[in-house]
């Protein structure tokens, strides 16, 4: 029987630590990946205007977090007619793994209401 109050005990332990720690996670994790989506969606529109030079003023703001990315996918897709299309490829990857992992029926999410339904 003590084994049996044990794994009750840790297993109550593990739903206040859920508790605790998802919402937070949760939270930034959805607005680091919104932030992502945006600035990808701003690369976009930069790809229209090729004259601007990313790497001077405000636009550092947005190449510094998505070149990276885009470099390593650049080696393995080239452009196509002349376009760029790998932001395309990473805003789509980015928006589909902020639905898999916060959107509504998203893992963390779902894992959140769970937690919060179960009792303590």
């Amino acid at each position: 029987m003590a084994g049996v109050e044990q794994a009750a005990a840790s297993g109550a332990d593990t739903l206040a630590l859920l508790r605790q720690v998802l919402p937070p996670v949760h939270l930034v994790l959805g607005l680091l990946l919104s932030a992502w989506t945006l600035l990808f969606l701003f690369r976009i529109v930069l790809t229209w205007y090729p004259q601007v030079d990313l790497s001077q003023g405000i636009w550092r703001v947005v190449a510094i977090p998505t070149e990276p990315l885009l470099a390593a996918t650049r080696k393995l897709i080239a452009p196509i007619g002349g376009v760029d299309v790998t932001p395309v490829i990473w805003l789509g990857l980015i928006s589909l793994m902020r639905e898999l992992l916060v959107g509504q029926q998203g893992l963390i999410t779902q894992v959140m209401i769970r937690a919060s339904v179960l009792p303590a």
